[in-house]
């Protein structure tokens, strides 16, 4: 075997117009539709910027309101397939807090704010990153339905599973909204104008 030949790191950056997108944002968001309002701006804008799905995340501090870290779904901007929103996020707040325990002893409680249930890879992801609380817009069959996206086999009691490891779940925050980002993207899809991805292969357009 070449060693010298193998690769050794792997990078996920965040696209420069999120940057951009968020400059104006205030550093403090207080409530739960102020965060979430924030990521479904992020998830409109992320499949229209070619990144990936449209999915973004944020991480912020459960008490002050303080924005952490920014998460959009970059697999096609990366070509790494883990490259989720909530993974995104959650590791650029490992890397700003210098560790990967974001709930841990002596620091501020930290949640996870995403536009709809975390799916199978993200699920994993989330609990075991030291949030205490997982604010979602949403869980149900309408992702998939509308962006034709295999979300894996979720179990069923996915909420209780969290409850169950202390981390908080809140669901259906602006529900409405990040449904209206998932219509944007089926439409996106009849137009042909954007990939989808999944485990099956690569299609493109209402597969």
């Amino acid at each position: 075997m070449d060693a010298a030949a193998l690769p050794t790191r792997y990078c996920v950056e965040l696209p420069a117009w999120v940057l951009e997108e968020v400059a104006e944002v205030p550093e403090v968001l207080p409530s739960y539709e102020d965060r979430m309002a924030l990521v479904n701006r992020l998830a409109s804008r992320n499949h229209k910027e070619g990144n990936g799905g449209p999915f973004a995340a944020i991480v912020v501090e459960s008490d002050s309101g303080r924005v952490v870290s920014v998460g959009v779904n970059n697999v096609l901007g990366s070509g790494i397939s883990s490259a989720h929103a909530e993974v995104v996020a959650l590791a650029l707040a490992q890397t700003a807090v210098g560790g990967w325990d974001l709930g841990a002893a002596g620091g501020p409680a930290r949640e996870l704010v995403v536009n709809w249930r975390p799916c199978v890879q993200c699920y994993g992801a989330s609990m075991w990153s030291g949030i205490t609380r997982l604010v979602v817009a949403g869980d149900g069959p309408e992702l998939e339905e509308l962006t034709t996206f295999d979300e894996g086999p979720m179990v069923q009691d996915w909420a209780a599973q969290f409850e169950a490891r202390g981390i908080e779940v809140v669901q259906d925050v602006l529900r409405e909204q990040a449904l209206e980002v998932y219509r944007e993207y089926r439409d996106s899809i009849a137009a042909q104008d954007v990939i989808v991805y999944n485990a099956r292969g690569t299609s493109t357009g209402g597969a």
